[in-house]
Order: C-alpha cells, then structure tokens, then sequence
C-alpha cells in the first residue's frame, strides 16, 4: 500500500483569527473547525470539530494582549491535537509574547522566554514559527526547529513603492544599540544612511536619550524597532532626532502593543507616521498608523516548510 504525504490542516485560536483567516486564504484552505470557550471560573474548554489523525496540522496564535490567556490557549491547543493522534504540530506565532524576558539582567531574574520555550516543547510542538523575535538568542531556547521570519521587506517594499521616495532624502535610526543589526539591514535594502541613539533605562518602560550618533541634520528619519510596548522609548528617540535637525520622523515596528493609551501619545507626539504589521489585532487605530499585512510572508513561509524548501531566500 503506497504512503502518502499527511495532509495539511490550519487551526486558529481566538487571538488573531483575521490573520489566521487571511493566511488559510493564501494556503487555500480554511481554517479548521475548533470550539475554544470557557467554564464558569475561566478555564478554558477546547473542542476539535474534525479528525486530524495523522494530519500535518498547523495553529496560528500570536501571544499578544491577554498574554497569559492567549499563551494556555495555544497550550491547551497543542495538548488536544497531539491527543488527537496529529503527525505534527506546527506553532506559528507571529508575535511571541515573553521574548523580552530572556536573560537575566538582574540577580533573581526569570528567564521566562527558555520557560514559554519548555512549555511548549513539552505540549507536543514539532515546530515554531514566528516572526521578528526581540531577541535572537531565543532560537537557542528550543530543542525543536524555530523559523524566525523577518518583517522588513515588507516595510522595505513600502517604501521604495513612494513616488517621492529618495534614499538620499532619508536616515534609517536605531534607537538603541541592541537593534543595530536589524536597522543596518533596514538601511541597506533602503540604501540610506544610519544612525544610532544612545539609550538607556532607568527602570521598565521608561527610556532616556544621551547621544544621537550619526547625521540626522536635514533628513527625513525612519526609526526602526520590533515591538512598541507603550511607546515612549519611540516618542522620546523622535524628540531627540528633531531636536537634531531632522526634518522628519517616521517610526516601524513590527509588533504594536500599544498599552497604556499608546495610540493617544503618538499623535501628541513629532512622529508623523506609524508602520507597524497585523501580527497583533489593531481594531481602531488612528490615521497615522499604517498596518501592513504579513499573511503572505506567513503562508509563503508555512507552504515552504511544507515542501522543504528555503525560508531565508524570503528575506535576501
């Protein structure tokens, strides 16, 4: 009897299902049938509507805003269709929650991304994917394979499609040094000039500029990060970058938190413009926030790990 290739089906919890709905659409599936409620006291109760025996299957849930909520979701997901005899399971995690946790930076610190990473290896995950993680060094936290898309073509493709848009014109901006790599990439495909802020933290979610490295003097600056939380960090490099004759500032983000009335203090802020991608649900945003969509990129990635092809060539 001849074996045949497990077929594919794609699931979604409640944290992003438009994304989820849009990536089945560019796999040309749709997503499966999955009942997630909830008991009395919150717990949560899961059903699979359909066999998934031997199937490749894949979830998409992003652990944003309710983390924890969203983080038991996907575990108790994982549990139910590895029960349910799946073949595999793929996690795909457009925004992985916790990744800011993965050191120690003080004594008695947590490392509580290795633990999301042990938590959901010991689920039943065959695989992860996410995208733009905060820290690299998380790869190293898995014992499973991990594909950690990058976002900026997306942001880069924006761009160069302006009919106004000259590199010259313009300075990509760092605002910390720890995301050097990812804005000389940035800057690269752009082919403009880079400068870096010298930030430091005096305690969480609050960050002061000592030094802006580089000439921003007469440019329009495009500041490049992975994750706006509540936006100061952002809002303070912009005010440092104007202060030093730039004549512009744009920021782009991956991953929009937007906690603690986010949105408000941008438009009272000198950014003009916001990028940020759908890895998160937006809602209701206001005008100067440009969501760009990543469900290509995220069923482009799935289908080549399906057919066992290259992920980096997506980001070349």
């Amino acid at each position: 009897m001849p074996f045949n290739r497990p077929e594919v089906k794609v699931f979604s919890g409640r944290a992003n299902r438009d994304l989820a709905q849009r990536v089945a659409q560019i796999m040309n599936m749709q997503l499966g049938e999955l009942h997630s409620e909830r008991f009395a006291d919150g717990e949560i109760n899961l059903r699979i509507g359909e066999t998934v025996r031997g199937h490749d299957v894949v979830l998409i849930q992003p652990t944003c805003t309710p983390v924890n909520e969203n983080l038991m979701e996907l575990l108790v997901m994982i549990d139910a269709f590895k029960r349910a005899s799946a073949n595999t399971i793929t996690a795909v995690m457009p925004y992985f929650g916790y990744a800011r946790q993965d050191r120690k930076a003080r004594g008695r610190d947590p490392i509580s991304a290795k633990l999301v990473a042990n938590l959901l290896t010991v689920a039943g995950t065959t695989r992860v994917i996410t995208m733009d993680l905060h820290a690299d060094q998380i790869q190293g936290f898995f014992d499973i394979p991990l594909d950690n898309l990058q976002s900026f073509p997306i942001f880069v493709r924006h761009f160069l499609s302006m009919d106004d848009f000259n590199p010259e014109d313009y300075v990509v901006v760092s605002p910390d040094v720890g995301g050097v790599t990812r804005a000389r990439r940035f800057a690269e495909k752009l082919k403009a000039s880079l400068a870096i802020l010298d930030k430091r933290r005096p305690r969480e979610n609050v960050a002061e500029i000592l030094h802006v490295i580089g000439d921003v003097q007469g440019k329009k600056a495009i500041l490049v990060d992975d994750i706006i939380d509540t936006g100061r960090s952002l809002i303070n490099s912009g005010k440092a970058l104007m202060e030093q004759g730039a004549l512009t500032v744009d920021a782009y983000a991956t991953h929009a938190i937007l906690s603690d009335n986010g949105p408000q203090r941008f438009e009272e802020s000198v950014i003009q413009n916001v990028y940020i991608t759908n890895s998160i649900p937006q809602p209701k945003l206001p005008e100067m926030f440009k969501v760009l969509d990543i469900a290509p990129l995220l069923g482009e990635a799935v289908l080549r790990v399906r057919k066992n092809l290259s992920i980096s060539i997506l980001f070349r």
